[in-house]
């Protein structure tokens, strides 16, 4: 068989399983989001034992494009496919954990004396534009797709506001009813969890540009 015909089936096998991962990583995600609703125990237990899924999946990923990398020494655009993989493959499974943590979040709140302290804590705002940018950013890696890209950034600091409004939130409680940390950390985690998801979706963002037009577009931190 010839090297180059391989090489190419290769990057195409590699491109349907990052494209499996991405699907499995936003289905956790949705779930996450959903149960801070529902605190449903079933769910929530479900989303904590499949970590080991994207985990596998992941390690799988990552040793697919190392091997590419050794046998065919790819350059120009393949060579920028194959690290914009390998970075949005590591981003993909620190989402899938921030999901995990999410649930494991919830069953300590569900679990607490305190749950009706922070009941009226609405979520939906945030897990909604959570959600959009890893839908954008996963959009605009399967259409190649730099515009699409920049449209996640603009939605960051939104999700940053509303991170902030519940640590206030959180803070004026805590003040109020110093005799239960442990549910208002977890509360406050739950949009700190989900704020980070937005910063991995702006991460996969940045990637896709460097993939599509060969540029570095992150800032200094």
């Amino acid at each position: 068989m010839e090297p180059h015909y391989t090489f190419h089936i290769e990057l195409q096998n590699l491109n349907k399983k990052l494209l499996i991962l991405t699907a499995m990583v936003e289905d956790r995600v949705r779930r996450a989001a959903a149960v801070i609703k529902t605190h449903d125990d079933a769910e929530l237990q479900s989303i904590i034992l499949s970590d080991y899924e994207i985990d596998e999946m992941e390690v799988e990923i990552e040793e697919d494009c190392l091997k590419i990398l050794a046998l065919h020494q790819p350059v120009a655009g393949d060579l920028r496919f194959i690290i914009a993989v390998i970075k949005i493959n590591a981003e993909m499974e620190r989402i899938a954990d921030m999901a995990v943590s999410i649930a494991m979040c919830v069953g300590a709140i569900s679990q607490s004396k305190a749950k009706q302290l922070v009941s009226n804590i609405d979520f939906s705002d945030m897990s909604d534009k959570a959600i959009a940018m890893l839908r954008k950013s996963l959009d605009a890696l399967i259409n190649r797709d730099a515009t699409l890209a920049r449209q996640v950034f603009l939605l960051d600091d939104e999700v940053d506001s509303l991170r902030n409004n519940v640590y206030v939130t959180v803070k004026d409680i805590i003040r109020v009813n110093p005799e239960h940390p442990g549910c208002l950390i977890n509360t406050y985690l739950l949009a700190r969890h989900l704020e980070r998801i937005a910063d991995r979706a702006t991460n996969i963002s940045e990637e896709v540009i460097y993939l599509v037009e060969g540029v570095v577009s992150r800032t200094p931190s």
